[in-house]
């Protein structure tokens, strides 16, 4: 099947590990052009080679940072058809170890960098009349995750912006969606210390994910095939969310 990918501009955040790095490999196996940001420099540098791809240096956490990115992107590329919006996993934190800062770092981390970044692409994809924004959440924006306050909350709120924002850009072409990965074999898990074996165990699959389980997704709803899908939030979990 032909996506209708190839010679599309993808920016893909967070993309030097993980779930954005297999995102950004799909999207450039299908033959669009890729941009890859993220703020490790020596990572970044090899998923930007590997993808023939640019590389930008920021860090999203930092304000303005994400609307730079797509500003640099967009000159890099001539423009973004294509929007993937992903930044790290905040702290594993309790409601009563949350610290004031702990809470504004995230938001600017999770809210205002997606906000930032979607805010600087918009115009151009409006004026094309075609664009694909896709913001990656978690399981925890559907069902909270132990120890995961700050993701619980936070996610949970993108998955509003997702649904309002797909209403107001639908007549432009532009389709707005969440995606939320459950347990997917990456960098986050180690961190985490999840016990992977265990996990598996719980899930209907009976496996964890890998990152390019969820990168198929991703790059399905990336393409012309999915033009008529938008406003939603789907999960990529082996079947955990259906079995609660």
């Amino acid at each position: 099947m032909d996506l209708g990918i190839a010679g599309k501009r993808a920016l893909v955040l967070g993309a030097s590990r993980g779930l954005g790095k297999a995102i950004a490999i799909a999207l450039a196996s299908e033959g669009a052009r890729v941009a890859v940001c993220a703020r490790h420099a020596d990572r970044l540098a090899e998923v930007a080679r590997r993808v023939n791809g640019v590389g930008l240096v920021y860090d999203l956490s930092t304000e303005v940072a994400a609307a730079a990115a797509v500003s640099d992107a967009i000159n890099q590329l001539g423009g973004v058809d294509i929007l993937i919006v992903n930044t790290g996993g905040p702290p594993a934190t309790t409601f009563e170890s949350t610290t004031e800062a702990m809470w504004r770092g995230a938001f600017d981390g999770l809210w205002m960098s997606a906000v930032g970044a979607i805010r600087a692409a918009l115009p151009g994809m409006r004026e094309r009349r075609h664009g694909r924004i896709i913001v990656i959440t978690s399981i925890a924006a559907k069902e909270s995750v132990s120890n995961l306050m700050l993701s619980n909350s936070l996610r949970a709120g993108l998955h509003g912006l997702v649904n309002a924002l797909s209403k107001e850009v639908a007549a432009d072409q532009i389709t707005v969606n969440a995606l939320m990965p459950g347990f997917q074999l990456t960098e986050r898990l180690v961190e985490l210390n999840v016990d992977v074996s265990a996990a598996a165990t719980a899930i209907p699959a009976r496996r964890i994910g890998t990152a390019e389980d969820f990168a198929a997704v991703a790059t399905f709803l990336s393409s012309a095939q999915a033009n008529y899908v938008t406003g939603q939030a789907i999960c990529v979990d082996g079947g955990v969310m259906q079995s609660i």
